[in-house]
């Protein structure tokens, strides 16, 4: 089976000479279509530099990112524009990524116009408002009259309007509120199994990988320390450093 999405012994440096920074260091892993992969590792690791690699917002200095078998490169107009219908994102923090002159509606439905998607844009607006939790009047209100959570949720809702195969999701509970991560992190749950959509996790937080990928990718420093199934990571680590990590995590999720 084609990977979904896939790293070529990707490496990505920014600077020159001695002031050189590595952000990457020859680091290949592949998305398979249906199988969730949660990419963590501490502050510094390249988990950022990873997620614009896998988002085209970035290039390698060396290696290729592939998308069904084909290079994820702006001149290649047709994969860009297949990969765009297809992987969508939700950012860490909702204030920040949603427009607040936008109404809701108009915020969900932007994907829809910018990829020329054809249909009924309100219904699909009311459609994926429903999936996430929130009533349909929530299109015509503004992101500031909503909770951090229930932005969150709006963000998702964003996401899933163009019907994605995969959603990669940065930091998805980071920035809220101790009371509502578990909420976000159900929700993803639920829409993964429901929907069947391959989930692209980024993450510090093993325990929230933990609840939500089959495969995990543990990042130090720019190379992969250790990769797995999820519960041969949690349960028998081989890394030192990813020991450390789940020394971090008060208690191990059920996987």
């Amino acid at each position: 089976m084609t990977p979904y999405l896939r790293l070529d012994n990707v490496s990505r440096t920014f600077g020159r000479g001695n002031d050189a920074t590595h952000a990457l260091k020859n680091v290949s892993l592949e998305v398979v279509s249906g199988q969730s992969m949660g990419i963590v590792g501490e502050s510094g690791a390249g988990k950022s530099t990873i997620l614009k690699l896998l988002m085209a917002l970035d290039r390698p200095s060396a290696g290729r990112v592939l998308y069904r078998g084909d290079e994820l490169a702006h001149r290649n107009r047709a994969v860009m524009r297949d990969f765009r219908s297809n992987v969508q994102i939700v950012f860490q923090d909702p204030r920040s990524s949603l427009d607040p002159r936008m109404n809701v509606g108009a915020i969900i439905a932007e994907p829809l116009r910018s990829l020329s998607i054809p249909g009924d844009h309100t219904a699909r607006v009311h459609e994926v408002l429903r999936w996430v939790g929130l009533d349909e009047d929530a299109a015509s209100k503004y992101p500031a009259q909503f909770s951090g959570g229930q932005r969150q949720r709006i963000a998702i809702a964003r996401a899933l309007a163009p019907s994605p195969q995969v959603l990669v999701a940065d930091e998805p509970v980071s920035a809220l509120d101790v009371s509502v991560r578990s909420q976000i992190i159900e929700l993803l749950q639920r829409l993964k199994h429901e929907l069947g959509m391959t989930l692209i996790m980024v993450s510090h937080d093993m325990a929230i990988v933990g609840q939500l990928c089959e495969q995990t990718v543990v990042l130090r420093d720019g190379v992969i320390e250790e990769t797995g199934a999820t519960r041969d990571v949690l349960t028998n680590p081989q890394a030192d450093y990813t020991k450390k990590l789940l020394a971090a995590v008060p208690q191990l999720p059920t996987v």
